[in-house]
């Protein structure tokens, strides 16, 4: 199965709809990270508004469906400039997208209908329910879906659900027999589904990573995404984006960190010079710039090649990995640039720092990179080389 070929918006629409983005996240959502840090909670009642008014919502739902249509390629800069302020924002609207995405790749054409034109404007908004409390992923869920009548009853647990606290719908995975899981949509107010909250987190504050309990839920056979069995393929799929929109999270704050690191460097004077004249700081200052650039060069390369209609199994999981890396270090030499000063909440850097962290956990572990990108190589799959030509096995 290959990707959705993806043309994206005119060049002049784009322009214009990041440059509104761009304003917006600076003027507007940015002003709030001390009171989201302060009280643990995003302040929806102005946040959703101005996501809305700016477009956020519909970045990746095709323009049929009243979104903007975004490319991949055109969407990157903008998930990267979200994490360059407070966390909580950016998960907001990665979630949203990510798996309003997934559903236009999996969902059947009801579905699409049923959902999309709501999620463009922030009147639907979909999250995932995969993670388990007491297992681990596709043939080890603990969830099952059991046929009755014309529909499923779904019963199981999961937790870490991110955005649970404002989706409308979940895309859930469960078992459908002892080894074959299965996808489908559950809408918020199923009866016997149960929401509740889980305890704050390191970074990324504000944002809701529940429990979800299905009591024996019903669901109608139309809430099947696809077929019976189906689910790991699905879960592939909607992961493999999502990895390269996590690398690009990745981006957007190693950019920040670096742009004030940078700036502190030239600002900060000891002993009568600025430390940026010190060997030592520019050997952190230009490590850092070239884990930005490599990062840079791998995303532009991924999201070319998704939008041209391929899948990039191998290549998401290594922006994922390299990514995670990447921020990892970067936000390590920004602390050491910074001092004492950026151990404290006086500068965005330690704030930076914990949000970063986060890209270690979300769509997978480094260990599951590592066993993708692997498992792909060692199954013959064709790595393109500097030369755009197949490698040789």
């Amino acid at each position: 199965m290959t990707a959705t070929l993806a043309t994206g918006l005119p060049e002049s629409e784009y322009q214009a709809l990041r440059d509104s983005i761009f304003d917006a996240i600076w003027s507007e959502l940015d002003p709030l990270e001390t009171r989201i840090e302060d009280e643990e909670r995003v302040p929806y009642d102005i946040v959703l508004p101005v996501l809305e008014r700016i477009g956020a919502f519909g970045l990746l739902v095709p323009r049929e469906y009243g979104g903007s249509g975004l490319s991949i390629t055109q969407y990157l800069p903008i998930i990267a400039e979200f994490a360059k302020v407070q966390g909580g924002l950016r998960t907001i609207v990665h979630v949203h997208n990510s798996f309003a995405h997934a559903l236009f790749e999996i969902g059947n054409d009801q579905q699409r209908m049923d959902i999309l034109p709501g999620a463009a404007t922030g009147k639907n908004s979909l999250a995932f329910a995969l993670t388990e409390p007491g297992h681990g992923t596709g043939s080890d869920l603990g969830s099952m879906a059991v046929r009755d009548g014309g529909g499923y009853v779904l019963s199981g647990e999961k937790w870490l659900i991110t955005n649970s606290d404002i989706a409308s719908h979940f895309i859930v995975f469960a078992k459908t027999t002892e080894t074959e899981v299965s996808a489908f949509i559950v809408p918020r107010d199923a009866a016997g589904l149960s929401i509740a909250p889980l305890p704050e987190t390191m970074g990324c504050k504000g944002t809701e990573h529940g429990r979800l309990t299905f009591d024996s839920v019903r669901v109608p056979a139309e809430a099947l995404v696809g077929a019976e069995g189906q689910g790991n393929e699905h879960l592939e799929r909607a992961l493999e984006i999502s990895r390269v929109f996590i690398a690009a999270s990745s981006l957007g704050t190693s950019e920040r960190a670096l742009e004030l690191s940078i700036a502190h460097a030239k600002d900060r004077v000891t002993f009568g010079k600025p430390i940026g004249a010190r060997q030592g700081i520019q050997r952190y200052l230009a490590e850092m710039a070239t884990d930005i650039y490599a990062l840079r060069g791998i995303l532009a390369d991924a999201a070319q090649k998704w939008d041209a209609g391929q899948r990039i199994p191998a290549e998401a999981s290594m922006c994922k990995l390299f990514g995670l890396e990447a921020v990892g270090r970067v936000t390590d030499r920004a602390l050491l640039i910074h001092g004492g000063i950026g151990y404290t909440r006086t500068h965005p850097i330690e704030r930076l720092y914990r949000d970063a962290r986060l890209n270690w956990l979300e769509e997978g572990t480094p260990t599951i990179q590592y066993h993708v990108t692997a498992g792909q190589l060692l199954n013959d799959y064709a790595f393109a080389d500097a030369f755009g030509t197949a490698s040789r096995n």
